[in-house]
C-alpha cells in the first residue's frame, strides 16, 4: 500500500536512483518513491523499499527552487562558469534557502541547456489524475521553454487512467512515455510477475500513441530462458508489431544476485540463455518484426550489439546482418568480441577488424582464462556491475 500522509514536514528537494540514457541530462522531479508494483522477479531495483507519493506541494516546492536557482543563474550569465567551483559556491551561498541537492541538479540542467525533465520513480502516473494534471501544468509555467517531459509507466496503470486523461497530459508537455514490455509472451509476462498480459500491454501501448505521447518499449532477450527462447523472441516480435512503438530499447537479461530469478537460476528453476542463444533470439525477434516503422535501439552495455540500430523497415536486413557477421565467427574470435565487448572496446563485430584494442583483449582473456565453453559463466560475473 501506498503511504500518501500529508502531514509530514517538507524534506527538501528529492531525487530518485533510476532514469533512462535518454534522460542523462534531464531535470529530474520525483512525483513517487520507489514502485507500486516491486514485485518483477528479474529487477533488483527498489526491493525492501517502501513506496509512496510524494505530496503534491512538496512536488511544487521543488520545482520552484528550482526556478529560483536557475533565474539567478541567468542573471549572472552562469554558464562561462558552470563549472567554476568557487564562482558557483558563492552564488549558492548568497540564497536566503539553500538546498545542495536542488542546486546542484539546477546548475546541470542549466549547463545542459535547460531541455528536458524526466519524472520519477518507476510509475508516477499512478498519482491522481488531477495532482498529476496540477503538476504538469506548473511545470508548464515555470519552465515554458522546455522540450520534453518524459516518465516510466506500467501498462496496466496506463489502462487504469480515465479516458482523455493521456491526452491532456500531453497537451500539458508530457511527450515521451518509457514503458518495460519486457516480453510479449505471456508464459513469460506470468513467470516474471510483470501483473500484465500480451493484450494489456498491446492495448496500453495503443492508448499511449494515440494520445500522441512518443512511446519507448523496453524488451528483454533471454527473459524466457533456455526453455521459453524461441516462443519469447516470437509473441515479443508480434506484440511490437501490434503496438508500433515510436523506440524499441533492447535490454539484455542480467541477473543480479538479489534478484528472485537469480534464485531460481541456483536451484535449477531457470536457465539463462548464452550469448549465441541471445543473438539469435535478437536476431529471430528482428525478423519477425514486420509493417511497423519504429527505430531500433541497442544502446546499452548489456547488449552483445550496439550497432544493431536503425529504422524499421529500412534498417532490419542490416541490423540481422551485424548478427550473422558475429556468427561467421570462429569460435575463439567470438570469445574475443564477447569479452572486448563488455569491455567498452567494440560497439559490433565490425569494430575488430582494426582495432587498436585486441592486444588487451587477448591479454584479458588469457589472464582469466576465458574459452569458448567458459565465457557465457566469466559473462555472467562481469555483467552483475552493468545491472
Amino acid at each position: 500500500m501506498a503511504d500518501n500522509k500529508q502531514t509530514q514536514t517538507y524534506q527538501g528537494y528529492e531525487q530518485g536512483p533510476v532514469r533512462p540514457a535518454n534522460d542523462t541530462y534531464s531535470l529530474l522531479l520525483r512525483l513517487i518513491r520507489n514502485c507500486p508494483w516491486n514485485r518483477c522477479s528479474f529487477c533488483p531495483v527498489y526491493k525492501k523499499q517502501k513506496f509512496s507519493i510524494r505530496p503534491v506541494e512538496d512536488i511544487i516546492k521543488d520545482i520552484d527552487l528550482v526556478r529560483t536557482y536557475i533565474d539567478r543563474l541567468l542573471q549572472e550569465n552562469a554558464l562561462p562558469i558552470a563549472f567554476d567551483q568557487e564562482r558557483i559556491h558563492s552564488i549558492y551561498t548568497s540564497f536566503e534557502v539553500r538546498d545542495r541537492v536542488a542546486f546542484n541538479s539546477a546548475v546541470t540542467w542549466y549547463a545542459a541547456g535547460m531541455k528536458a525533465i524526466f519524472l520519477q520513480d518507476a510509475n508516477p502516473l499512478v498519482m491522481k489524475p488531477k495532482d498529476i494534471l496540477f503538476i504538469l501544468r506548473h511545470i508548464k509555467d515555470c519552465f515554458p521553454e522546455i522540450e520534453t517531459i518524459a516518465t516510466y509507466a506500467r501498462s496496466s496503470t496506463i489502462l487504469q487512467l480515465p479516458g482523455g486523461i493521456l491526452k491532456q497530459m500531453h497537451d500539458l508537455g508530457l511527450n515521451r512515455i518509457h514503458v518495460g514490455l519486457e516480453s510479449g509472451s505471456n508464459l513469460v509476462l506470468n513467470r516474471m510477475r510483470k501483473g500484465v498480459d500480451r493484450s494489456g500491454h498491446i492495448a496500453a501501448g495503443k492508448r499511449i500513441r494515440q494520445a500522441g505521447i512518443e512511446l519507448y518499449e523496453y524488451v528483454m532477450p533471454g527473459l524466457g530462458g533456455i526453455d521459453l527462447s524461441i516462443e519469447h523472441a516470437l509473441e515479443t516480435a508480434e506484440a511490437l508489431n501490434a503496438i508500433n512503438p515510436d523506440v524499441i530499447k533492447i535490454r539484455t537479461l542480467a541477473l543480479a544476485p538479489s534478484t528472485e530469478l537469480a534464485h531460481w537460476q541456483l536451484r535449477g528453476m531457470f536457465e539463462k540463455p548464452s550469448d549465441a542463444m541471445i543473438a539469435t533470439e535478437v536476431r529471430l525477434m528482428l525478423e519477425t518484426l514486420d509493417n511497423i516503422q519504429s527505430r531500433i535501439k541497442s544502446d546499452h552495455i548489456l547488449n552483445l550489439f550496439e550497432t544493431v540500430t536503425g529504422n524499421m523497415p529500412h534498417d532490419k536486413e542490416k541490423m540481422i546482418g551485424i548478427i550473422d557477421r558475429f556468427f561467421a565467427l570462429p569460435p575463439n574470435e567470438r570469445v574475443l568480441y564477447q569479452i572486448g565487448r563488455r569491455m567498452g572496446f567494440f560497439r559490433g563485430p565490425g569494430d575488430m577488424d582494426a582495432s587498436p584494442r585486441m592486444d588487451q583483449v587477448r591479454l584479458a582473456c588469457k589472464n582469466y582464462g576465458v574459452t569458448p565453453e567458459n565465457v557465457d559463466q566469466i559473462l555472467d560475473r562481469l555483467m552483475i556491475r552493468f545491472v
